[in-house]
Parts: C-alpha cells; structure tokens; sequence
C-alpha cells in the first residue's frame, strides 16, 4: 500500500482507486500546437501539432531529414521553437521541474567505461523523488548479475539495455524511447516490448520513433507521421493504413506487362509486387495478356508499405 501511495505522490497522473492505479485525466503529458523551427536557411518544422495523453504509446514516424528529431528535442527542451506553443507537464519543457516526470533513452548513448552499471543506474536514480529500486530495474532490462561489471564491459546489446533501464528507473509519468531496440536479439527486443505494453497499462505515456514498423503494428496506440517538417498523417495503425486504399499483388514471371491502375512497382527476389486499388483488375489482365506467372499472392499493404506509399506523396 506505502509503494502505491508514493506512485500517486510521485505525480505520475495515477490515482488510487477500488479498481487500482487509473490514470486522473485525459489532459495531454506533452503538446507541440503549431510549432516552427528553422535553422538557417532550412525550416525544420512547418507548423507541428501533436499531443501525447496519459496510457497511450505514441509511435512519431519520418524518414531521415523529417523533423522528427526536431520535434523530440524541442519537446524536451533541449531546442526553442521559433514560433507556436511547447508544453511538457503544463510547462515550459526547459524547466527542470516538467523534466522530473520523464525519462529518456536517446539512439545514441555512450557510458564512463569505468563506471559500473550499479553506478551509472544510481546516478540515474538520485535524479527522481520516487525512483524504482536499483534492484528491480536489474532484473525487469536483463541486467541481473551485471550490476558490478564496468560498462566498458559491456556488449553492444547489454548497452542497450542498461539505455533502457535509465529511462524507466526514476519512475516517470512518460519516457521519450528514440530507436530503442536497436542492436538487441530476437529474445531481448520480445522483452522490452512487454515492459512498455505494461508501463502504458499502468497509465504511462511513451513517445517512440522506430524504424522498426513491425513495432509499431505490435504496440503502438496511435501514429504521427511527419514528412518535410509537417504532419502527413494520423490516427491508429488502422486507420493509417485506411487511408491507402490499396493491395499488393505478388507474383513471379519472366516479363511484366502493361497493367491497369499500377501505382507502384517493385521487384524483389524474382518476384514482383505491385501496388493497386484494384487486385482483381490487376489478376484479370494478366490472364488475358497470356502472362506466365507463378506464385500469386493478393494481400492487404503493410504499415511499412503504406508509410512508403505516404511519404513519396509529399513534394
């Protein structure tokens, strides 16, 4: 009961109610309404809008060069926004006080070589009114048994997860996770989805970028998808991929004809995969031209298909 009671001290917009730890609102964690950002000559971001809500993990989604950067750094004040409004806890994100509720893992991280991971993880903790034990961080990221081994030690992967651990041990309301599986196995990266899958169940808020999309289909609430510093996109994985009302045909053949409503073609090992709104028109004229094909397959375009498909729209 004392640990439930410091979880509703710590500000985590969770209440103690008869059911359990709920969250208190739906008022956003951290919103960006109609920000701009330039650097130079470059306009980084042309207008932004996004909103990030308690019990929701937030999949922010560009190719290189999109703003999404940008956007995460000036939601966690490391930037100014030239123009627009910037909230994180209902403050100005450069206040150390917004900072205190979250947690962050950045793609790159780099580490003391001399330093132990106990060491690293406490001088995490000390940061935070209501940090998680040390010991229980070690065991939910994998790092049990590691606690007295240097970081210079480390594997690539064990890295990663020490990364991760930093995030979450303060016990924050959000935590901002930028590439956060890279560089893990199979068996790892299975298990961090299942520690943010219980973090946003518990109420909190995650803000992911990845390019790893088979991740978002697997955990993501909601999508933003931002192309040339502007929002292009968004809704649930659902919904994103409503809006490219098409299919993909497979098939292997030694030539590829001239075939009705087309919009995109590829070829990958032998086979083509062609993108159109009308699969059966596509199979119809193919057995009329007398094309030889094997291997035929109709099926629904992926998330990855459709962020492609989206993002080769905007000019």
């Amino acid at each position: 009961m004392d640990n439930d009671i410091e979880l509703v001290k710590s500000q985590n917009r969770l209440l103690l109610t008869e059911e359990g730890l709920q969250p208190d609102s739906p008022e956003a964690i951290a919103s960006l309404q109609n920000v701009y950002k330039r650097f130079g000559k470059v306009e980084a971001l042309k207008g932004i809008s996004l909103q990030i809500f308690p019990g929701e993990l937030l999949a922010l989604l560009g190719p290189n060069g999109s703003g999404k950067t940008t956007t995460i750094n000036i939601l966690l004040g490391r930037r100014r926004a030239d123009q627009g409004e910037v909230l994180l806890y209902g403050q100005d994100p450069r206040l150390p006080q917004a900072r205190k509720q979250i947690g962050v893992t950045p793609q790159e991280t780099d580490f003391p070589g001399t330093l132990k991971v106990k060491e690293i993880l406490k001088l995490v903790q000390l940061h935070y009114p209501y940090p998680l034990s040390i010991q229980e961080v070690l065991e939910r990221f994998g790092l049990a048994g590691l606690e007295e081994r240097q970081t210079g030690g480390l594997s690539g992967g064990q890295k990663r997860r020490l990364a991760l651990a930093l995030a979450f041990i303060g016990n924050p309301g959000a935590v901002f996770l930028d590439e956060p599986t890279v560089g893990l196995d199979v068996e790892a990266r299975r298990g961090i989805w299942q520690e943010m899958r219980a973090f946003v169940q518990k109420g909190g808020a995650i803000l992911l970028t990845t390019h790893y999309l088979e991740e978002v289909e697997a955990l993501a609430s909601r999508v933003v998808i931002i192309d040339k510093g502007q929002c292009i996109g968004e809704g649930s994985v659902e919904e994103i991929k409503a809006r490219v009302a098409l299919k993909q045909v497979h098939f292997a053949a030694s030539r590829l004809p001239e075939l009705p409503g087309v919009v995109h073609v590829e070829q990958v090992n032998g086979k083509y995969i062609l993108s159109t709104a009308d699969a059966d028109a596509v199979v119809r004229s193919l057995v009329q031209q007398e094309i030889d094909f094997q291997d035929l397959e109709v099926a629904p375009m992926k998330l990855e298909d459709v962020f492609l498909h989206l993002t080769r729209e905007v000019v």
